[in-house]
């Protein structure tokens, strides 16, 4: 069984953000907020859980591959599979990340990544639920040339951890070293939405492919963040819907059968003949302003309480997902969606998401007392969670103005 590289750095993670925290003020630069920090990161927690369902069937459509058609078998013990396997997953990313953004339905999908409007660690961890399913026939190259599914997944892994640190603004240019490897110089860059950073820097680690095939842009004035057209919500459940909508409803508008197919897989600013015009917009003359709610205090001291026993059970599931029962990890693995989702909505102030939330208190008690009473659970653990579920409750509805929509909480002032 393959080791999961993420969840074991999972504390590494957070140790790191904290580190960031302390540098950029010291640096007087402003590079968190909270609403899109914890979108950011329920983005990484959906990812991860939704990879729970998905990892298993990717990796034995590579392992088939390796066992029935590698075109080499290399000595056991041999490091050059390790080298063919880096080399061949930073070739393979390079390709998948910048069709990623040429090609509308897998940009679709990757597009959650960039939505954020700040630039941070938190960014690295705001990933798409379905990355892995466009991802995958890309790495296949690497089976038929005889690399091990465990090399595999490990170098895989390393090539994710290291994408890591290079979101940052708090980490400047680094001379010689910005020639052979991405750095976070290079990816400010790819995150840029200013028309000259538009589609450049794809690498993973190394930068030489984005100079090899004429992507490379230097960082020149730092970036606006984010993209085209803002994603204008703290909603990470829908963050990977949302272009989807846009694509079916631009289908829709397309007079001829065979432009409806062109919509998604031109370019995502393709319009095909006799269809609405794409909307544009320039960033030289209309900076944006950033997508922004208001929070109280009170909420966001909620919605950081609920983060940690998340984030716990997200973990849990990444480790031990292999060993539970489908349904078990069904259950459990929706209500940490439905917990990130109710964030989104609870930082919005929508209408829904206090009894949205209120109903998921009750299933979290509900999933507590049924895994003590099946035996599946401890004392121990089961009360833990049932007295979170009471206690997050009473709380709650004890700050109901903080949480009720913002037009409401006017009219009852």
């Amino acid at each position: 069984m393959a080791v999961n590289y993420i969840a074991l750095a999972v504390p590494a993670f957070f140790v790191l953000i904290g580190i960031e925290l302390l540098v950029a003020r010291r640096a007087g630069l402003e590079v968190y907020r909270v609403n899109d920090a914890v979108t950011d990161l329920s983005c990484g927690i959906g990812q991860q859980v939704v990879a729970i369902f998905l990892k298993g069937a990717l990796l034995a459509g590579y392992a088939y591959v390796f066992s029935r058609f590698a075109l080499v078998t290399w000595p056991e013990g041999s490091w050059i599979p390790w080298l063919v396997a880096f080399v061949g997953v930073d070739f393979a990313y390079y390709w998948w990340h910048r069709l990623s953004h040429e090609v509308a339905f897998m940009w679709a999908v990757h597009v959650v990544h960039h939505q954020s409007e700040d630039y941070n660690l938190a960014v690295a961890l705001r990933q798409a639920w379905f990355s892995q399913t466009t991802s995958w026939v890309f790495y296949l190259p690497l089976a038929l040339l005889g690399v091990p599914p465990l090399v595999f997944v490990a170098m895989n892994a390393f090539s994710t951890l290291y994408q890591f640190w290079i979101h940052t603004r708090t980490v400047g240019k680094l001379g010689p070293v910005e020639w052979i490897l991405n750095t976070a110089s290079h990816h400010r860059v790819h995150h840029g939405r200013n028309p000259k950073y538009l589609d450049r820097n794809y690498a993973a680690t190394l930068i030489v492919w984005d100079r090899l095939f004429g992507t490379y842009q230097e960082e020149e004035e730092e970036p606006y963040y984010g993209v085209i057209a803002p994603y204008a919500s703290w909603n990470p459940v829908w963050a990977n819907f949302d272009l989807w909508a846009h694509l079916v409803r631009k289908a829709r508008a397309t007079p001829r059968l065979a432009d409806k197919v062109r919509v998604f897989v031109k370019g995502p600013g393709w319009v095909a003949p006799g269809a609405p015009p794409h909307e544009t917009f320039d960033i030289a003359t209309e900076p944006p302003v950033r997508f922004a709610t208001a929070s109280p205090v009170a909420l966001i001291a909620y919605v950081l309480a609920q983060f940690v026993p998340a984030v716990a059970a997200a973990v849990w599931l990444m480790v031990t997902a292999h060993g539970m029962p489908t349904l078990a990890t069904g259950v459990l693995a929706a209500i940490v969606l439905a917990t990130t989702l109710a964030w989104g909505g609870l930082f919005e102030r929508k209408a829904w998401a206090l009894p949205f939330e209120l109903v998921r208190l009750a299933a979290v008690a509900g999933v507590a007392v049924g895994a003590f009473w099946t035996g599946s659970a401890g004392a121990g653990l089961a009360a833990a969670a049932l007295a979170i579920a009471i206690g997050s409750a009473v709380w709650l509805l004890a700050l109901r103005t903080a949480v009720v929509p913002v037009r409401e909480a006017a009219v009852a002032a």
